[in-house]
């Protein structure tokens, strides 16, 4: 497999990569990014193959279809990381919560969210292939809540990286906050800034490009990467798991095998489902991918006008803070996939230099034969995570949102899959004041009242947090991290 660039080529990078060069070197021409030339179209037969597959199998499969330049004990090599997990041979169980609907826990990892599916795979690939190359990373993560703490989780002691991971700070939760400032490792930094999560992602796409900046690295014998999903490392274990979830359908015996369902996602960066897309790509049988959003919903609206507006926009702060974000990255690699490279310039340019695109009607068409998308605000999630809590099921309020587009969007009676990106104990206040009426709660004691009146445990990890010290205070001016990321290398 090999990688192109999504606004075309300006003569000053190598217009096709490898694998490794595309996720060591994340940014391409023109501030576009890196995608597949071509993805394997894989039929029924691989799938029913794997019918009995554990998830490192299925997982080794495709990554050999692929075709990847890692060597095969690497790729081993990552995927023991998910031993690590709840249950290794099957990291993220699907469960059924109603007569067609079916959850994918995707949070059973170190840092309870479903970064960690990709990101500790992606950790031991990156590190090794810089250990190979005798070289020296800086890996750049900005975070709206949980990229940061799984990202720190994967590169924490890893020999020839550093990590410096930007958040904003006031807009976690405080369990997510927690997971960051406490870790104390030598090659990781934590940046917290006074901003938004686009704030920190535009300087992290800021600094990825910046000549400057890589001239400045070089002097300190340093390279240059990301670990967002700019970074198409992560969105190639984020493809696995959709497999997976459809094959346990299967094994439920909820669909025949081939059947159609529908994926439905909780969407902010849209990296999660630009893997749903791929997965449709290479064969899997997915009738379409619903699109899940709170009220800062410019993609449900991209996706249900063909406008990307946010001309009039300010991020507005919701209780599914992962998915609070305006510029959202991975949507440029759907459109370059189903309109090219001229088109896809053009279109990013016209978002950089006037906060606003539109899709022609053709265009629009075009997306809506794969995409569904609709919205909910805070109130109808809450209701929502309530109802969900009377039936027997306990989630966050992410997972929440997919029961809009459940409700809205779905055109025929299949099966589908909610992905659930993150355990209820990295929202608990909001939890609290949902299922018990408890407001104004710390996380601390929300977690003890829902443990008690819910019977449910708090892993060990979560809890330990409130007894670890604050290693990382560092808060900023979103103007100063160059500064702050330089002196920390």
């Amino acid at each position: 497999m090999y990688f192109i660039e999504t606004r075309g080529n300006d003569g000053h990078h190598p217009s096709r990569l490898s694998f490794s060069q595309a996720i060591l070197s994340p940014l391409a021409s023109f501030g576009g990014l890196f995608a597949p030339d071509g993805l394997p179209v894989l039929g029924e037969a691989f799938l029913r193959k794997h019918l009995e597959s554990g998830y490192q199998a299925l997982a080794r499969d495709l990554l050999k279809a692929f075709d990847l330049d890692l060597e095969s004990a690497l790729i081993d090599e990552a995927l023991r990381c998910y031993a690590s997990f709840d249950n290794p041979q099957n990291p993220a169980p699907v469960v059924k919560i109603g007569d067609d609907l079916f959850v994918s826990e995707l949070y059973h990892g170190p840092t309870r969210a479903f970064k960690d599916m990709a990101l500790q795979p992606f950790g031991v690939v990156l590190s090794a292939l810089a250990r190979q190359r005798d070289e020296r990373y800086l890996i750049l993560a900005a975070t709206s809540g949980d990229t940061g703490p799984a990202t720190l989780e994967a590169f924490k002691g890893r020999a020839n990286v550093k990590v410096a991971c930007l958040y904003p700070h006031g807009g976690t939760s405080d369990v997510q906050r927690l997971q960051m400032v406490t870790e104390d490792a030598p090659n990781l930094k934590v940046i917290g800034i006074r901003g938004d999560f686009d704030d920190a992602q535009t300087a992290l796409k800021h600094l990825l490009g910046s000549t400057a900046f890589k001239a400045r690295l070089r002097e300190k014998q340093m390279h240059l990467s990301a670990a967002n999903s700019v970074n198409f490392g992560r969105i190639a274990f984020q493809i696995i798991y959709h497999f997976h979830s459809y094959l346990e359908l299967v094994r439920q015996g909820a669909i025949p095998l081939g059947g159609k369902a529908y994926l439905d996602v909780p969407s902010g960066n849209f990296g999660n489902a630009l893997g749903a897309y791929y997965a449709m790509k290479m064969g899997l049988p997915i009738e379409k991918i619903l699109i899940a959003s709170n009220r800062n919903h410019v993609l449900a609206d991209l996706i249900e006008t063909g406008r990307y507006d946010i001309r009039q926009r300010t991020l507005v702060p919701t209780s599914a803070p992962a998915m609070d974000i305006l510029k959202s990255s991975n949507i440029e690699r759907v459109l370059f996939d189903l309109f090219g490279a001229e088109r896809t310039r053009e279109l990013m340019r016209q978002l950089d230099e006037r906060n606003y695109y539109a899709l022609t009607p053709e265009e629009l068409a075009r997306l809506q034969e794969i995409f569904g998308a609709d919205w909910c605000d805070d109130e109808t999630a809450l209701a929502y995570i309530r109802k969900a809590y009377e039936n027997g099921y306990l989630m966050d309020t992410h997972t929440a949102t997919c029961f809009k587009p459940y409700e809205s969007r779905r055109e025929k009676a299949l099966p589908t899959i909610i992905y659930s990106t993150a355990e209820w104990t990295k929202f608990s206040p909001t939890l609290a004041r949902a299922l018990f009426n408890e407001a104004g709660l710390s996380d601390e004691k929300a977690l003890r009242l829902i443990a008690v009146r819910a019977g449910v445990s708090v892993p060990e990890r979560i809890q330990a947090l409130f007894e670890k010290p604050v290693a990382q205070p560092l808060v900023i001016e979103k103007t100063d991290i160059e500064q702050a990321v330089l002196e920390f290398i």
